[in-house]
């Protein structure tokens, strides 16, 4: 038996990607799923935590980190296989850092009826933000952008399909959020990025907590 972190950890192919799906020890509270949206194996403490208090944790693979169309409509996919092979409940719980939370808002918009709840810590929401860094950010991927998304700066600057621009459908689909984010955040910083979302949910009545984790 192959473990992750102490779980029964099962591997396999789906629709020729690979894909994970870590059993609670708990069985008895299953029917919640958690699905990390990229970077599975990155500061993994919040799914430990959901597996430790009874969630199935799953995980597909993807052609890019930057939240493609083919990507997160196979995620749906994957969502419906999860639900049918282990009995779990038909929503899950996007979990997405960075360039993954950018990815669970993507699939939060579109898909809303799968999701439960999404949690989002330092979530990319503005691509002239990072990976391009034309702010405040000190990081720069936009060559790993352009190659990977075929889009060049210039073709960014008339771009209207940003994580941010979501923000409506996320509002309307009444999908409650966790944002979570540090205020000394360089790279995907949080004024050009997560707040964006916070403030247009606060300002219009949505489900947003936040919390701001001071040096993160």
């Amino acid at each position: 038996m192959m473990l992750w972190n102490g779980f029964e950890c099962i591997e396999f192919e789906f629709e020729s990607y690979a894909a994970k799906v870590i059993l609670p020890k708990n069985h008895t509270v299953r029917n919640a799923v958690a699905i990390k949206t990229t970077y599975f194996n990155a500061f993994p403490e919040t799914e430990i935590m959901l597996l430790e208090n009874g969630m199935l944790l799953c995980f597909i693979a993807c052609d890019g980190r930057w939240g493609k169309k083919s990507d997160i409509d196979r995620m749906a996919r994957f969502i419906d296989f999860v639900a049918e092979k282990y009995g779990t409940a038909p929503k899950c719980v996007p979990v997405g850092m960075s360039c993954g939370g950018m990815q669970a808002v993507y699939f939060s918009a579109k898909y809303p009826q799968y999701v439960a709840a999404a949690y989002l810590d330092a979530p990319v929401m503005n691509y002239l933000s990072w990976p391009f860094a034309l702010g405040v950010s000190e990081g720069d991927c936009s060559q790993e952008f352009i190659e990977n998304m075929g889009m060049t700066l210039s073709d960014m600057l008339n771009f209207r399909n940003h994580p941010i621009d979501q923000k409506e459908k996320l509002l309307k689909s009444g999908v409650p959020i966790m944002l979570v984010s540090g205020d000394s955040d360089k790279t995907v910083p949080f004024c050009e990025n997560g707040q964006l979302l916070y403030d247009y949910f606060k300002a219009h009545g949505g489900n947003i907590e936040l919390i701001i984790k001071p040096g993160g």
